[in-house]
């Protein structure tokens, strides 16, 4: 028993040691703009990003825990605008090339891949081919702009709940503090730098929260207490 408690705190350690966190902090619940930091372990990787959120700010979402909040706080749903606000796994990267050289599963956008946000749909939140017959409602992940040249895909809502939400990714932004239809967005050159950090075997996450969360943050992930973000009034 001992022995078996000792290697889960070896483990527990190990994983905090590791472990990819790309957190995101904005002012406020209704602002579109938010700051990114990215950390592994408790350092911290690239100085901070600007990054933009959802045209109507956050809404709380669906991910890895519960975080703290109110009766009256605003929930994210399907077509609302807001990004969600949470702790979510960062599952896999896609992008218009073909070939990678990434350290996480990747998915050529080709025409026929489709996101799905038809909360009537079996396949809701899923990144699937175009089957023959067609969502009521979807998205091509081959766009006619470059928003989806590269991006990451945030496991927000993983359970496929109707209405709460469905494909959440961070991805190249549309213009310089243009806000996102619930998504996370920036410069082409930032996102490059990141994708190509991230590690799959490094367990990477997505903190995404308004200032006032920062100290629930902090004591549920301590090794981010480098970050310049939490530590902000």
């Amino acid at each position: 028993m001992i022995k078996s408690f000792l290697i889960l705190i070896i483990f527990s350690t190990f994983l905090a040691a590791t472990q990819q966190i790309i957190l995101v902090v904005s002012d406020d619940l209704n602002t579109s703009s938010a700051k990114l930091e990215c950390f592994e372990g408790n350092s911290v990787v690239f100085k901070s990003i600007d990054v933009n959120i959802g045209k109507k700010g956050l809404g709380w979402g669906l991910g890895e825990i519960e975080l703290k909040k109110s009766p009256q706080d605003i929930i994210k749903y399907e077509g609302d605008k807001k990004a969600p606000i949470g702790v979510f796994k960062l599952s896999s990267i896609f992008g218009y090339s073909k070939s990678n050289n990434f350290k996480m599963p990747y998915t050529h956008a080709s025409k026929k891949l489709i996101c799905v946000d038809d909360s009537n749909s079996k396949n809701y939140n899923k990144i699937i081919t175009m089957p023959k017959n067609k969502p009521e409602s979807f998205e091509y992940m081959k766009r006619d702009d470059l928003q989806y040249e590269l991006g990451i895909v945030v496991e927000h809502n993983k359970e496929a709940i109707s209405r709460r939400g469905s494909c959440i990714f961070i991805h190249v932004e549309k213009s310089e503090n243009e806000g996102t239809a619930g998504c996370t967005s920036m410069k082409l050159l930032d996102l490059k730098k990141i994708v190509s950090w991230l590690d799959e075997k490094k367990n990477p996450i997505l903190i995404q929260i308004p200032k006032f969360s920062a100290s629930e943050i902090l004591r549920l992930y301590p090794e981010l207490k480098n970050s310049e973000l939490l530590h902000q009034k």
